[in-house]
């Protein structure tokens, strides 16, 4: 147990802080509470003192608790917040989880989904503190895959991109990356986890369009020996080896809505049921998601939860396509080009200035996949170096 082992709620209704209080101390018995009546309070008390977790309503007199959050974050970052909204409130509930809360409850209150969020919320705060010294330990590790994963180019889309990557990667915040097939998205979620604090646990890729929707849930969760036709044996699920890392859900949009209520489940109690068990499995995971589809318009055609869509896309990163960035196909060739050499023990091809010229008035409806390929088939066909012809003989478009 650490040694501050405070709890504040903030709350403006009595009866209703009356009630957290006297459910909270019940289950949380080694923990020490205060009470504030407005957000205005709230913020003394956090002045004075740390706590382990803020309980906070939204709406309040003085002071909201959206500007509590706002305000503690700035003078105390690590300070773990869970926020109740009011059902007209859910919008900005949301809007609390983009600035930096952990969970938000909505009224009525749900008793044990609260004391799942609140000790959720202890166990991912405690855990922060516990890793906070191996940030510099691992900071010349996280140099050296950062430049495995490190985007290509210097178009200001991408400079962009790298920006919130290098804010958001260092949270825990659920990201969710869109953007059409090929546009590198895959090399966003690597990036992110190589520079957060889980870079030493696992990144577990699951391509939710390449499985088949009745095998979806065993391939996430798991699934117990003889639970369906062909389940010879026990088998873990990604959510359970990813634990203590990423899982990244790359075409989240092609999962069923069975198993996307399943996905809800496991990012708000942190706990996942294999397939034909009833035993629930205690996961810590980041959540990163990638999807090529509208969700707005899947959410309206009843293809995908809204509810699920909101604890995703806490972070949106919309990756270009490449025929957004064009200015950066003479970094990329370069790039594919020693990438190819280094693959085949062999020198680096050049390719002249026309050459790259004629590449960048192609539509490049595959994206950066297209390209590489592209580069691969001059470096084996085209002459050295590769010439404007040789693009308008090997390259077909």
């Amino acid at each position: 147990m650490h040694p501050m082992q405070k709890i504040l709620i903030v709350e403006d209704e009595k009866a209703i802080s009356g009630v957290l209080h006297s459910i909270l101390s019940d289950e949380l018995p080694d923990y020490h509470f205060e009470i504030a009546e407005d957000g205005l309070e709230g913020y003394k008390f956090i002045e004075k003192e740390d706590f382990s977790l803020v309980i906070s309503d939204i709406k309040m007199p003085k002071l909201s608790g959206t500007e509590l959050l706002k305000q503690t974050l700035q003078l105390k970052p690590d300070t773990t917040f869970v926020m109740i909204s009011g059902h007209a409130d859910i919008d900005t509930a949301v809007s609390c989880l983009k600035e930096g809360a952990y969970d938000f409850i909505s009224k009525p209150i749900d008793i044990n989904r609260l004391i799942t969020s609140v000790k959720n919320a202890l166990d991912k705060g405690n855990l922060t503190k516990d890793n906070r010294h191996l940030k510099n330990e691992n900071s010349q590790l996280k140099k050296k895959v950062n430049k495995k994963y490190q985007m290509v180019g210097e178009s200001s889309a991408l400079k962009r991109i790298q920006e919130i990557i290098d804010k958001v990667a260092p949270s825990d915040a659920r990201v969710m990356i869109t953007g059409p097939n090929g546009a590198g998205k895959e090399l966003v979620a690597h990036a992110i986890h190589s520079q957060s604090e889980r870079s030493r646990g696992p990144m577990v890729e699951v391509n939710c369009a390449a499985i088949p929707s009745e095998l979806i849930e065993s391939e996430l969760f798991g699934h117990v020996k003889g639970s369906f036709t062909g389940a010879i044996k026990d088998k873990s699920g990604k959510f359970e080896q990813a634990n203590g890392g990423t899982i990244f859900l790359d075409e989240i949009g092609d999962m069923s809505l069975v198993a996307q209520a399943k996905v809800l489940r496991a990012l708000q109690e942190s706990k996942v049921s294999p397939v034909g068990s009833d035993k629930e499995i205690k996961v810590d995971v980041r959540v990163i998601a990638a999807t090529n589809k509208n969700l707005t318009k899947e959410i309206e055609a009843g293809k995908f939860r809204e509810d699920l869509f909101h604890r995703l896309s806490v972070i949106e990163i919309n990756v270009p396509s490449l025929n957004d960035r064009k200015e950066d196909i003479p970094l990329l060739v370069e790039y594919f080009t020693q990438l190819i050499a280094n693959e085949n023990g062999s020198s680096p091809k050049k390719f002249d200035e026309k050459s790259i010229i004629a590449l960048q008035q192609f539509d490049w409806t595959g994206n950066i996949r297209e390209l590489r390929n592209v580069v691969e088939r001059l470096i084996i066909l085209g002459a050295d170096p590769v010439t404007a012809d040789d693009v308008a003989n090997f390259v077909r478009k």
